[in-house]
């Protein structure tokens, strides 16, 4: 049979209130009763119905998450790091798919806080980047935790997760140059996203650094996907001065270009170095593996939902919160390293 609230109740030798105050993580539950019945939820092995509070309190126990993003494994990774979080604090997922450039696209979100009674959003870029949309979640007293591209905490951003690839990239392009590679290429992803301008300026960052200065077709714009990848690394290796390293600004780019270097009977790396970026499952799954910056998406995703749990509890008593970053470490494999 399944385990119930009773059944906590019994063991724990306390009221169901009690035990309803534990669950929800209530201040004010002594640190004695608060292991009791802890411990009795272990040993029970319970699991609170969502669903159920939901209904019988006035607080909400589900959180959305509102994605717009091509990228498959991105999207599992988000997923399971806030899951992890809300299992850990007895909270359901709300997972929402949509189209960020829909006209009506502010207002869908709205009715979906409304329609669902969700606690809070995690935001993912493009959402995380609109500031129409954070503007409207709070004209409404939506608690929202944003995970964005940027290195500095401040008290204008609000909830965040930043991840600094300004950093990451300015390493790989390091890494890049430090193999002795002079005629540097970059293949963009969307405009649109921050991560895509970031990346970039972090490349050229490091050839500023060292005095270098490339030529205007040796970045070319693009978007998040491999056939991107593909037709990028087409422009850049049919030009007459050909680069010696490709640096994509995320792995499914990177895979593309390798897909088309390898069509031209290219030899990586020795006659082209390739980088990718986020650390994805493409990068392991080429040949030669790509050298990369690892992008922890599932621990940053936990994170975000912790914050916005805390958003959650405390109000608008502490708009600014923490405001942790992530930087991507660099990851080198076979697509560039030099024998």
């Amino acid at each position: 049979m399944k385990v119930t609230i009773n059944d906590v109740a019994k063991l724990a030798g306390v009221s169901i209130k009690t035990v309803s105050r534990v669950i929800n993580n209530e201040p004010s539950v002594r640190k004695d009763t608060f292991d009791k019945v802890t411990a009795a939820i272990a040993e029970l092995q319970y699991q609170p119905n969502a669903a159920a509070r939901n209904l019988a309190s006035s607080r909400s126990y589900s959180i959305g998450y509102v994605y717009d993003n091509p990228n498959a494994y991105y999207i599992i990774d988000m997923q399971n790091g806030l899951l992890d979080a809300c299992r850990k604090q007895g909270y359901e997922l709300l997972i929402h798919p949509t189209n960020a450039k829909s006209s009506g696209i502010v207002q869908e979100v709205l009715d979906l806080v409304e329609r669902s009674r969700l606690a809070g959003l995690v935001l993912t870029p493009p959402f995380s980047e609109m500031p129409e949309i954070a503007k409207a979640l709070e004209q409404h007293n939506i608690d929202y935790v944003r995970i964005i591209s940027g290195s500095t905490p401040s008290e204008k951003l609000k909830h965040c997760v930043l991840i600094d690839d300004f950093t990451a990239a300015f390493r790989i392009t390091n890494h890049l140059l430090d193999q002795g590679h002079t005629k540097l290429a970059f293949l963009c992803g969307d405009e649109e996203h921050s991560s895509s301008g970031e990346r970039l300026a972090g490349f050229q960052a490091a050839l500023n650094k060292r005095g270098i200065v490339l030529p205007n077709d040796y970045i070319v714009p693009g978007s998040y996907s491999f056939e991107s990848g593909v037709t990028g690394a087409r422009k850049l290796l049919s030009l007459a001065t050909p680069p010696s390293a490709i640096f994509a600004c995320n792995d499914e780019i990177a895979a593309g270009a390798l897909f088309c270097a390898r069509l031209q009977q290219i030899a990586i790396p020795s006659q082209l170095a390739i980088a990718g970026f986020e650390d994805s499952p493409f990068s392991r799954q080429t040949w030669p593996p790509l050298t990369t910056a690892h992008q922890p998406n599932r621990i940053i995703a936990s994170k975000a939902a912790e914050l916005l749990f805390k958003a959650v509890k405390l109000s608008d008593s502490d708009p600014y919160l923490q405001q942790p970053v992530f930087v991507p470490e660099l990851v080198v494999r076979e697509s560039t390293r030099s024998e």
